[in-house]
């Protein structure tokens, strides 16, 4: 592989996690890419939210940037017109203006990393064009989907992408690992708040919580709704940082995965939960769909609950020696084929392969 690259990337966040799940996935992947000797420049929109919940101001695996428009951008033309490849993400701020502008650039590889293609794919859909516009899916010479399987050739046939790569979210294994602890929940679940998610929790943890009174339960993130009642045996934490989520992971027996509904109607759209609790050594409950059966096999490396008696039988009756077994094959998938360094040489391959990175690479 030639290198090293020089990748300007453009995202929501990296400097907070606080009520998004893009932070995280980019600190996987930037880690994974500078220790593949890439280097990387990240520019960030300085908006309030994040800036008040900044939990990684200073990076030591990339170079991090904040801007405060468009017109702040023009000082990193130089940067993004001599990098190997610049790369987009999903919902960053004023995206479409965003994308003109990177594009009028002319980089040397422009790549789009979607990290929310079933939401993407749906608001685009509506009509709804505020991080990203369906006349310019084909400007991209890569175009880097969260989800993977059919959506890539949807992407392709359908909204013109010139090549759809899947590109899954990751762990830092560094990060992610089971710390010893002792157990002292039963289920848990980790999540900012979405209403579309909300019925799969209260199906498949708050009602369970409510008819095994005897057990312990835990959810842990921001924005859910005052007026929600918790079953009393239910722990509830506001927001957990990343550095936290190995200790909350590896106190659970079970955790749940519960999928927005975009992403279950396209399938093959695993969250970056699936991926911590796994490496993490912790058994996991999920929802059904479509794609989840090729990353961890049901009943091998995860347990499917579609109604709260599943979910009420798993906890109850599901012998210590199955839910062990479950959990440490489901590590070994992750360990294996999602750390944020194999993410990374996915990344570059496909750049490398990309029609107009090919000739100018290859005398780099």
């Amino acid at each position: 592989m030639a290198g090293p690259f020089t990748l300007v990337v453009l995202g929501l966040s990296l400097s907070s996690s606080w009520g998004n799940g893009h932070a995280t996935t980019w600190r996987a992947l930037l880690r994974g890419l500078r220790e593949e000797g890439h280097r990387i420049l990240f520019l960030e929109r300085d908006v309030p939210w994040y800036a008040q919940h900044r939990d990684l101001p200073d990076p030591d695996f990339c170079t991090l940037e904040f801007y405060s428009g468009i017109d702040d951008l023009r000082r990193y033309l130089p940067a993004i017109r001599n990098a190997d490849a610049v790369i987009v993400g999903s919902f960053v701020p004023e995206g479409v203006k965003i994308i003109d502008f990177v594009a009028s650039a002319a980089p040397e590889v422009l790549c789009f990393y979607d990290i929310d293609t079933p939401v993407t794919l749906a608001r685009l859909d509506r009509g709804e064009e505020d991080y990203l516009a369906k006349r310019q899916i084909p400007l991209f010479d890569v175009y880097f989907s969260f989800s993977g399987g059919k959506v890539l050739d949807l992407l392709e046939n359908r909204y013109r992408a010139r090549r759809a790569e899947a590109l899954h979210c990751s762990v830092n294994p560094a990060q992610h690992f089971n710390t010893g602890e002792a157990l002292e929940w039963d289920l848990g679940y980790l999540g900012t708040y979405s209403p579309d998610r909300q019925p799969g929790l209260e199906r498949l943890l708050i009602e369970p919580a409510r008819r095994l009174p005897h057990l312990r339960f835990v959810v842990a993130g921001a924005q859910f709704p005052e007026d929600i009642v918790w079953p009393s045996n239910v722990e509830r934490f506001e927001h957990l940082p990343p550095s936290q989520h190995a200790s909350f992971y590896t106190r659970q027996r079970f955790t749940l995965n519960i999928t927005r509904r975009d992403m279950v109607e396209l399938g093959w759209s695993p969250s970056v939960r699936l991926f911590e609790a796994a490496a993490c050594g912790t058994a996991i409950i999920s929802d059904r769909w479509r794609g989840l059966d090729e990353l961890m096999p049901e009943h091998e490396a995860i347990i499917i609950g579609d109604t709260t008696e599943d979910v009420v039988g798993h906890l109850t009756s599901l012998p210590e020696t199955e839910r062990q077994a479950m959990a440490d094959a489901a590590r070994r998938r992750v360990l294996t084929a999602h750390t944020g360094r194999a993410r990374a040489r996915e990344m570059i391959r496909a750049i490398e392969r990309s029609n107009a990175a090919l000739p100018s690479m290859a005398v780099r």
